[in-house]
């Protein structure tokens, strides 16, 4: 089935596709494709909001306009560099965490589960970094901030769930 399909299918029964992904066997290829990709479409949604403090919205008085250029440089090494590490090591710990309250699952279950979560909410994400670059701060941004955060936790809670109970 296709990556688009199963992310829908996702929002609705994050439990099934994390079964159904898990029955496709091992394969690191997949969950690392599914990090970088997420980690590359969360870059793309910050680029409303790093043209937004390029254009010099929303800085104290007195400070410098910081260069387009120089923000996405940073972004980008973040997002595709330093995050996918933190995200692994994030994974790990979960997994850590779920064998003491007995979970049955492997480390490749816990950084699916991960990696899947992620790619699955970046729609919502997406819709975030617009409301930063074109809203700006304010309750409006925050409202669709919390929704992406809710619902990430939710699908990765069940996503980990799932992966922790399989044998």
């Amino acid at each position: 089935m296709a990556v688009t399909n199963d992310i829908v299918r996702t929002w609705r029964r994050p439990r099934a596709v994390m079964r159904d992904l898990l029955a496709q066997g091992k394969r690191e290829d997949r969950a690392i494709a599914y990090l970088m990709i997420s980690c590359f479409l969360i870059f793309v949604a910050q680029w409303p909001r790093l043209s937004r403090q390029a254009a010099g919205f929303e800085l104290p008085p007195g400070a410098e306009v910081p260069e387009l250029d120089r923000l996405m440089t940073y972004e980008f090494f973040a997002w595709l560099m330093v995050w996918p590490l933190l995200l692994y090591f994030l994974a790990g710990f979960t997994h850590l965490v779920a064998k003491v309250v007995g979970g049955k699952g492997d480390f490749y279950g816990a950084r699916l589960a991960l990696f899947w979560s992620l790619l699955a909410t970046t729609p919502l994400l997406l819709l975030y970094g617009l409301a930063a670059g074109f809203v700006g701060p304010g309750p409006q941004t925050n409202l669709v901030g919390a929704l992406w955060i809710a619902a990430f936790m939710i699908i990765w809670i069940q996503s980990l769930r799932e992966a922790e109970s399989s044998v």
